[in-house]
């Protein structure tokens, strides 16, 4: 039998061996079945890793002028887990009272960094938990208050009445003062305060080409150590657009801690440098790009009107050279984005009006059927088929194919339509872009409305620029296929991608979607419309001296947006032209939308013509483009519509 005292060794031995087993196999489940988890832990509690944001490449215009580039900034962060620990808070006391001490000045790093670790086992056995994170909290706030910029009560009351354990006490510091910032918490061994590094965009000129240069944002993301992290990303424009090229390849840099949670030098692999972005360049020219602005700003001024767009665009390869929409917003502060965000140019649509009669006439021309100097009859100012009235504006008798674009006759265009035929007059408003998108680098841009309906009351309206809707781009785009012998080019807004160092990574060349126009029916579309600007025209306002200028007036009737038909007394008004007439080196549209003026008649030749005049001419002697004609007095005679 099995004595009492050999019973009590056996249940012993069995309670150890048991004991010892769990101990073992717990060792084992550490060692190998969470050792990955047990490392990632470890890890983070003695590894931080510091983003090195990549620098965004600038924008740059035509000429390489800046037009967006970036700035280093850092956010300072407050870290509430480590402000609140009375362990870490302990540092910043011991700092706080052996600063005091005689000789502390002359002490290196190392010697004060071991005079800390000493006091601050005193302090933690002195002191209560709560007594050192006040003091810390005080003592922090009496460093940090005048380089932030802030009274003491003001930084105070900031830390105390956010409740999250993570989150930005100041934001885009500029690089001097987050330098000095992080040297004085590192000296003053302040815990719970860290920064992240950043860029903020800067705009050089940021009330010019504003809807097209677009702005940046920040995408915020939880990392690895659930802290928030901020990105610059792009919002809107070319800064979204480009994204891809401008934002570049993030870096970092890790550091290490010791037991006690100070930073010790890292290896050559706890490095990763950043990549800086590709600089995109534009098309459009700044010099340009702020003539345009100047005289859009004294049109509307003017002409008591808020919204409107000017457009100006290289017929030979499709470049644009100045885009301008209003109203607008600085880039910089970004007020009133939410009103005045939308790009006229590329998002508004309208009723063109005569400006679109170049489809009918030049389409007759392309298809043989009629020269410049083709007559129509014009019915005396109204025409009667059927059912459809088809009215002008001046009873008109007989007309030649230019003298219908001089006049804007209405029944003229209808006229030179019907002999092309409705299905082929809708195939070339297709052909000429109208009814989709052109294909620019902006996001959002509107396609408008042409389509073939069989009805021929929208069919004779169509010729002459109503029922149907277009963008002021689209017009740019048809104008420089008459400026460009034929070809409807995608319109482009981006040059080139370059390196920071001056190599150029990709160009983009000119993309030709289609032949619209034979050559010489472009020719003779360009000679036709210099009778508009000279005398007799609707257009004389429009007339540059020392050029021949050709383009075409356009009034339209706004649509009721709150119901059917048209309201009264108000009207979209534009001119599109090209100079110098025979090789243009330009094609320009001005829209403006609801003029409210009693100064003149509310005309494309009483309003857009004359901006489109000054802009050409100052962008003539910007340009340096020699003069083609002697200057002609006569060619500043008031015009009608």
């Amino acid at each position: 039998m099995t004595s009492p005292f050999q019973a009590r060794c056996i249940a012993l031995l069995t309670i150890l061996v048991i004991g010892l087993s769990v101990l073992s196999w717990r060792l084992v489940q550490i060692q190998l079945v969470d050792r990955q988890r047990y490392a990632e832990s470890s890890r983070k509690a003695f590894h931080r890793i510091e983003k090195l944001p990549a620098m965004r490449g600038m924008i740059v215009d035509s000429r390489e002028e800046p037009i967006a580039k970036s700035i280093p900034v850092s956010t300072l962060f407050l870290d509430r887990k480590h402000l609140d620990d009375p362990k870490q808070a302990s540092y910043g006391l011991a700092c706080k009272e052996l600063s005091a001490t005689e000789g502390w000045d002359r002490l290196d790093s190392a010697a004060r960094k071991r005079q800390i670790v000493s006091l601050r086992g005193e302090i933690l056995e002195r002191d209560t938990g709560e007594e050192i994170v006040r003091k810390h909290r005080e003592y922090a706030v009496s460093v940090l208050a005048r380089p932030l910029g802030m009274k003491r009560a003001e930084l105070m009351a900031k830390i105390q009445k956010n409740k999250g354990y993570w989150f930005p006490l100041a934001k885009d510091l500029p690089e001097d003062i987050a330098d000095g910032l992080r040297e004085t918490i590192d000296r003053n061994y302040l815990q719970g305060f860290e920064f992240q590094n950043s860029i903020k965009r800067w705009y050089t000129s940021s009330n010019l080409a504003t809807h097209l240069i677009g702005f940046t944002g920040e995408a915020e993301k939880l990392n690895e150590e659930g802290k928030i992290e901020a990105k610059v990303v792009g919002r809107f424009g070319i800064e979204q657009a480009m994204q891809e090229y401008l934002a570049g390849r993030d870096g970092w840099r890790q550091h290490h801690r010791d037991a006690r949670g100070f930073v010790v030098p890292g290896n050559s692999a706890s490095l990763l440098p950043p990549r800086a972005g590709l600089n995109v360049q534009l098309t459009i020219d700044m010099g340009l790009q702020a003539i345009v602005e100047e005289e859009m700003e004294a049109c509307l001024a003017e002409f008591q009107s808020e919204r409107g767009a000017v457009i100006l665009m290289n017929p030979k390869n499709g470049e644009i050279l100045a885009l301008a929409s209003r109203p607008h917003f600085d880039l910089n502060h970004r007020k009133d984005i939410a009103q005045n965000g939308f790009n006229f140019a590329t998002q508004a649509i309208y009723e063109p009006g005569s400006t679109f009669k170049i489809i009918a006439t030049g389409a007759a021309i392309n298809e043989g059927l009629a020269k410049p100097t083709t007559q129509v009859f014009c019915h005396n100012g109204m025409y009667v088929e059927g059912s459809n009235k088809v009215p002008d504006h001046h009873p008109y008798g007989s007309l030649t194919l230019e003298g219908v674009l001089a006049k804007s006759s209405n029944i003229g265009a209808y006229k030179f339509a019907k002999m092309i035929g409705s299905k082929r007059f809708y195939d070339y408003v297709q052909r000429w872009g109208f009814g989709r998108k052109t294909g620019i680098c902006l996001n959002g841009e509107s396609s408008g409305i042409a389509r073939n309906t069989n009805n021929i009351v929208d069919f004779s309206r169509a010729s002459y620029g109503y029922a149907l809707n277009v963008t002021p781009l689209q017009m740019a785009s048809a104008y420089a296929v008459i400026g460009g012998d034929g070809r409807l080019l995608k319109p482009k807004i981006v040059k080139s991608l370059v390196a920071n160092d001056g190599t150029v990574v990709e160009t983009f060349p000119e993309e030709e979607i289609c032949r619209v126009l034979k050559p010489e029916a472009a020719r003779q579309m360009r000679e036709a419309m210099i009778k508009t600007i000279e005398p007799g025209g609707t257009a004389t306002l429009a007339a540059v001296p020392g050029y021949k200028v050709s383009g075409k007036t356009g009034t339209a009737k706004r649509h009721n947006p709150n119901g059917s038909g048209y309201l009264n007394n108000s009207y979209t008004v534009s001119f599109a032209g090209m100079m110098p007439a025979h090789d243009p080196a330009f094609v320009g549209v001005v829209v403006i939308d609801d003029p409210k003026t009693n100064k003149v008649s509310r005309y494309g030749g009483t309003i857009a013509a004359p901006a489109f005049g000054r802009i050409a001419a100052r962008a003539a002697t910007y340009l340096n483009l020699p003069p083609t004609e002697p200057v002609n007095p006569s060619l500043t005679k008031v015009a009608k519509p």
